[in-house]
């Protein structure tokens, strides 16, 4: 099974709808299971980390008309462009978020602050991984793009959302500190619809002590998934 797939899209899996939206992993075969969401706003439909698939613009078109197009991850350009020039729209970046810029065949608005009535958080694992955790407080929906993941490359001990194995040492819960969601949306894998504050409190409670079961459980994985994202 690859990591990630560089082949077309064939049979995109629908996953995480709900009232508000809609997502879909475009390459259900791969390990890394990228997922892609479409959400409601006030002004009409916007797309997070989108990547292309058959069948896509009739499940958008189902919520609305696009109102825009959002990359919150300096690894998720994927295909916004194409989304953000077939719906004549532009897309929006967090002013933080770098490695994308020369990657999007659109036009590109950074942003500060919010986006679809999501509020923004910044998050810099590293130097060249720079993210916006979005979090909308009105209908409790939070979205990580890289971060957390409910893969099974990630997660040990039955825990339901979990962190790449280096991460564990230092987990930020500054950054989502006072969060209550009531779901939790990822860039890879589906999202949790079930007692979601307490399954990501755990997760951030219990990173750093479940380090070396995640190590030597997932570490050759874990590796294995970013040099993929950055290939």
């Amino acid at each position: 099974m690859p990591m990630y797939s560089r082949s077309p899209p064939t049979d995109p899996q629908v996953i995480d709808r709900w009232d508000g939206g809609v997502g879909w992993i475009a390459h259900p075969e791969e390990g890394g299971r990228r997922a892609s969401h479409a959400v409601r706003g006030n002004d009409g439909v916007w797309l997070f980390d989108p990547i292309d698939a058959p069948g896509v613009d009739d499940l958008i078109a189902d919520l609305g008309d696009v109102a825009g197009v959002a990359v919150l991850s300096s690894y998720h350009a994927r295909d916004a462009g194409a989304f953000a020039r077939r719906h004549d729209v532009s897309v929006r970046v967090p002013g933080w978020v770098n490695r994308v810029d020369d990657r999007i065949d659109a036009p590109i608005t950074r942003i500060e602050g919010s986006v679809a009535g999501f509020e923004l958080r910044e998050l810099r694992p590293l130097r060249a991984w720079r993210e916006a955790v979005a979090y909308r407080e009105a209908d409790g929906t939070l979205y990580v793009p890289d971060f957390l993941t409910t893969l099974p490359t990630f997660t040990v001990d039955g825990e339901r959302i979990a962190m790449n194995v280096l991460n564990r040492l230092a987990p930020p819960r500054g950054t989502f500190e006072g969060l209550s969601p009531d779901r939790i949306l990822f860039g890879h894998g589906g999202g949790v619809f079930e007692d979601a504050t307490a399954a990501l409190s755990a997760s951030l409670a219990n990173a750093r002590r479940r380090f070396p079961r995640a190590l030597l459980a997932n570490g050759v994985a874990g590796l294995r998934a970013m040099v993929g994202a950055i290939g």
